[in-house]
């Protein structure tokens, strides 16, 4: 079962507590935007094997959204962090870069 500390309370919540909502730091198009671009952002999704960045919202909890980052192969959960951010912090990515030296760092 996968648990993640919401970082808005701190409770550590499995995941019967919480929704998912997919891909983290996406790139948003709206209007004035190329149809490849909009098309891209509504269907094109990363699915990778290892470090992938999600956001996930506490429905049962403080029902805030937060982003996580963790393994999809091993379910190993690196941390979690507010949403409000572009990127995740340095230090998380330092330990995912010391867990999984593979690990290409942040695009």
């Amino acid at each position: 079962m996968l648990i993640l500390e919401c970082p808005c309370c701190g409770v550590m919540a499995d995941e019967t507590e919480l929704s998912p909502g997919g891909e983290a730091h996406l790139k948003r198009f709206g209007p004035g935007s190329t149809d490849q671009e909009f098309e891209a952002y509504m269907f094109a999704r990363k699915n990778p094997k290892g470090v992938h960045f999600e956001r996930w919202r506490h429905a049962y909890g403080c029902g805030k959204w937060f982003l996580a980052a963790r393994c999809t192969a091993t379910l190993e959960v690196f941390g979690t962090y507010p949403a409000q951010v572009g990127a995740p912090p340095q230090d998380l990515q330092d330990k995912i870069k010391a867990k999984r030296p593979e690990w290409k760092g942040f695009q």
